[in-house]
């Protein structure tokens, strides 16, 4: 199964609600941060906290439940 990138994550909050909701409803997901210590989180200052990958068939659910979680956040 090929995972392809589906949306940035703004921040670590974000990621662990967004990972939680994943898997509740069993969706195969993995998160891949941008923090690297040798930079002193200057990425993830710059292009988001991380990076979400699923696979593509999943993709609208994903961006439904993220789009809902910044609407209530």
């Amino acid at each position: 199964m090929e995972y392809i990138r589906i949306a940035t994550i703004e921040d670590e909050f974000e990621a662990q609600i967004l990972t939680s909701i994943l898997a509740e409803r069993q969706i195969k997901h993995y998160l891949k941060s941008f923090h690297d210590s040798a930079y002193d989180g200057l990425f993830q200052k710059n292009y988001g906290w991380g990076a979400l990958f699923a696979p593509k068939d999943n993709e609208q659910e994903i961006l439904e439940i993220i789009e809902d979680i910044r609407k209530s956040v």
